[in-house]
């Protein structure tokens, strides 16, 4: 499995747009083949920065879900919001610690 966070800054007066246009394209987001999980987080400090954390099948799976014509209509809306360029990390657990 492949989990992936992607960081966003967003100007701040283009915050309701994209949380607008997160909540029209979440579930189809979610039901993209391979997607396993989704969640939106906001930065408890800064409420411009938000994050996506998304679990993914394998990296193919993440990969078909970026050439798809849903990613690139989001994307391409997204992007023209941000402050600051994006960041995004693809990792996998290692472990998880309990008590």
């Amino acid at each position: 499995m492949l989990i992936r966070i992607v960081r966003m800054t967003f100007r701040p007066e283009e915050v309701e747009a994209f949380l607008k246009n997160f909540e029209a394209n979440k579930l189809s987001i979610r039901n993209s083949p391979g997607c396993k999980h989704l969640e939106l987080w906001q930065d408890d400090h800064e409420k411009n920065i938000f994050m996506t954390y998304s679990h993914w099948e394998s990296e193919e799976a993440l990969n078909k879900y970026r050439d798809s014509e849903l990613f690139k209509s989001v994307w391409s809306f997204t992007k023209a919001l941000f402050a600051e360029k994006p960041q995004a990390f693809s990792t996998k657990k290692l472990q998880e610690v309990e008590k």
